[in-house]
């Protein structure tokens, strides 16, 4: 795949170029590392909150409904028996309940390099030489993104935040600004395209190198 990339301008002219270390780029496997990190990232998202009652946590049920014997029914003991109405639950979830899954750092770097391989091969990655606004202003960051032909739906990766891009683009719903050393693999493939500034894609080798980003 091709591993040499234009760099963009903030007015979406050509700046030159960057080569990508292409043994960091892989096609040829990672899906599974992929699924599994996705799966990973979604699962530490959930709470673990919901919480049922059982027979015994529900409020009530101390005396028996009727007598053992001679009423033609079902014998009863209690009316917070999971069967009736208003009785305790079977096997529900319990609070506290913790979904992380492991995943190794070897395989969330495959995953990294297999999300941003199939990005790149795509051409949704643009990439530009700096990411800063004058003004905070949405519509100075609406201008910059048409200018660069990223359009409503991106993501883009900075070394260090820029406090005008930032304010900029935050009111955009599809629009998102992170830095490159926390970017994973989920949110790599949850936008249309890819803007990250040559700084941070530096950064983005050094994570494929398993090499230390900051010292």
């Amino acid at each position: 795949m091709e591993n040499t990339v234009k760099i963009l301008d903030m007015a979406g002219k050509e700046a030159g170029e960057y080569t990508i270390d292409a043994s960091l780029l892989t096609l040829d496997k990672g899906d599974q590392a992929v699924k599994d990190t996705v799966v990973a990232f979604l699962a530490d998202l959930r709470a673990g909150t919901a919480c049922t009652k059982s027979r015994g946590m529900v409020r009530g049920g101390g005396a028996k409904p009727w007598r053992q014997k001679g009423t033609g029914r079902a014998r009863a003991g209690s009316s917070r028996n999971p069967i009736w109405r208003g009785g305790g639950t079977v096997f529900g979830p319990q609070a506290n309940r913790n979904y992380t899954k492991k995943v190794n750092k070897k395989v969330r770097r495959l995953a990294l390099a297999r999300a941003f391989s199939e990005r790149l091969e795509a051409g949704d990655v643009i990439v530009i030489d700096d990411a800063k606004l004058e003004v905070s202003k949405t519509k100075a960051a609406i201008s910059f993104l048409s200018a660069i032909n990223a359009g409503d739906d991106a993501l883009l990766l900075v070394e260090d935040y820029d406090v005008n891009m930032y304010l900029g683009l935050r009111n955009l719903p599809r629009v998102d600004v992170l830095t490159a050393d926390v970017v994973n693999v989920y949110q790599m493939l949850l936008f249309k395209k890819i803007v990250i500034t040559k700084s941070a894609l530096e950064v983005i080798e050094k994570r494929l190198k398993g090499e230390k980003i900051y010292e």
